[in-house]
């Protein structure tokens, strides 16, 4: 079974940056694919954006892109996610999840979650 433990989460002014790790108890090698959700308070949980293990192709949310970067270190085991520019907007719990080949995202795995508040 694959832990994934999220950090870097806290409290920044707008405009302030954060970058966000995810480090995995196994090799993310065996993914297909890993991502960054996130979920405001009163809000459904929604995509961030997600990078393609092997191939590096990365997508992105709209409201994240040229503002998020998404990378990961397989030598670390470790996903990350620079956040700059950050708005009030970005406030949320931000979640790591790994793409197993053959699942789906929620069949897959998720860590606990990262607390991210932006303050106006």
């Amino acid at each position: 079974q694959v832990q994934l433990v999220e950090s870097g989460g806290g409290l920044v002014q707008a405009g302030g940056s954060l970058r966000l790790s995810c480090a995995a108890s196994g090799s993310i090698g065996s993914f297909y694919a890993m991502a960054w959700h996130r979920q405001a308070p009163g809000k459904q949980r929604e995509f961030v954006a997600f990078i393609i293990i092997s191939g590096s192709d990365t997508n992105y949310a709209d409201s994240v892109k040229g503002r998020f970067t998404i990378s990961r270190d397989n030598a670390k085991n470790t996903l990350y996610l620079q956040m700059n520019s950050l708005k009030p907007e970005d406030t949320g719990v931000y979640y790591c999840s790994a793409k197993p080949p053959g699942r789906n995202w929620e069949n897959g795995y998720w860590g606990q979650g990262t607390q991210v508040t932006v303050s106006s």
